[in-house]
């Protein structure tokens, strides 16, 4: 099976560079002038995948914001990916999972066993009770060519205090993820399987991104502050590597599908100048 880094190098080169998330928070749904209800919900999904699903490289639905309606809101998650797989959309399920033993084997075959409804291209993780404790989502994602993005620097103020703390060798914990996560992807082409994220408003990080060997997913850009400029400071050299995240930059201009289309067509361009290579 062709592993999702390849899957995900030839997107971004046929799509370009972007990643646009669906995010139906209620202040959303109240904009487009839809109910915060599961029949709203699902109305501002099936929009997003008819506007973008077939021009952006990935879409990243937020689990929370579907959980929240319970059984229903799961059903028109599962119905949200089908029809983004059906479009040619790879799908990164923004759902920040992390455990141990029999809990996070749970979690990996629940996002990334083809036989699930919840299957998807790649799933976000939180490494905090110890990158190896994700060994079993980093292990069937392999099987089966799936990915797997680990928050190593993010953009919530909270978090540095936690991931720039300095360990017993002199590095940071995120400098630790980092380097951990650059061993899984040693010698895998065109691009790794095993991304980072990392937050496109937090400037020069002092932390060594040079080796990591998969995809960079960068949010908080458009509404929380960030602009496409912004990743070369945060990413530097690593830049080829760098797949830009937007929401509510893009998801604002809806409901009407042509303005939604018009926005994501807005950032990946500036994405793409910031992205592509200096002759």
């Amino acid at each position: 099976m062709e592993s999702f880094g390849s899957r995900l190098h030839r997107a971004m080169a046929e799509r370009g560079p972007l990643c646009v998330g669906i995010d139906p928070h209620p202040a959303l749904l109240a904009r487009w002038g839809l109910p915060d209800t599961v029949t709203g919900l699902e109305r501002f999904a099936r929009t997003v995948v008819e506007a973008i699903g077939d021009r952006v490289a990935v879409v990243k639905p937020q689990s929370a914001f579907f959980e929240r309606f319970g059984a229903s809101g799961v059903s028109v998650l599962e119905s949200t990916i089908r029809q983004l797989r059906d479009v040619g959309s790879l799908v990164l399920l923004d759902v920040k999972r992390g455990d141990i033993g029999s809990t996070v084997s749970a979690y990996a075959s629940a996002y990334l066993d083809p036989s699930s409804p919840l299957y998807v291209d790649a799933v976000t993780a939180s490494p905090y009770l110890g990158v190896g404790s994700l060994a079993p989502m980093f292990d069937l994602a392999a099987a089966h060519g799936g990915g797997v993005f680990v928050l190593a620097l993010t953009s919530n103020p909270e978090g540095a205090s936690v991931q720039r703390a300095v360990g017993p060798d002199g590095r940071t914990v995120a400098q630790t993820v980092i380097d951990e996560i650059s061993q899984l992807n040693r010698g895998a082409e065109p691009l790794g399987s095993f991304g980072l994220v990392v937050g496109a408003t937090i400037g020069e990080t002092g932390h060594d991104l040079s080796a990591v060997g998969g995809p960079l997913l960068a949010p908080g850009l458009g509404a929380q502050g960030a602009t496409a400029a912004d990743l070369r400071v945060v990413f530097g050299s690593s830049l080829p590597a760098v797949l830009p995240s937007y929401s509510r930059e893009v998801l604002n201009a809806g409901p009407d599908v042509a303005a939604l289309r018009a926005a994501a067509d807005r950032v990946r361009s500036d994405c793409r100048a910031v992205l592509s290579p200096v002759d």
